[in-house]
């Protein structure tokens, strides 16, 4: 049971939800901006997507391509924090 959680991608799915109920909270209780939620939150689910990809068994670019995007996207966050 829990190989296939894993080997389906169902814990990368269960993380997806977990960061989307982040989103909505940061969002409705904190009332963060969409591109501060997606600076913060976005590196993350790119990382998730590339876990999700090699768990599923799929072609190495899938997996890269992720993992790639993930890093600008975390220093365009970091840079906009340290400008705070």
């Amino acid at each position: 049971m829990i190989e296939a959680f894993f080997a389906g991608g169902l814990a990368a799915d269960v993380i997806f939800g977990v960061l989307a109920i982040e989103a909505a909270w940061l969002r409705m209780a904190r009332g963060w901006r969409w591109g501060a939620i997606a600076g913060l939150l976005g590196p993350a689910a790119l990382i998730v997507l590339g876990l999700r990809a090699a768990l599923t068994g799929a072609a190495w670019w899938w997996i890269a391509l992720p993992l790639a995007a993930s890093l600008p996207l975390h220093l365009m966050d970091l840079l906009t924090r340290l400008d705070d």
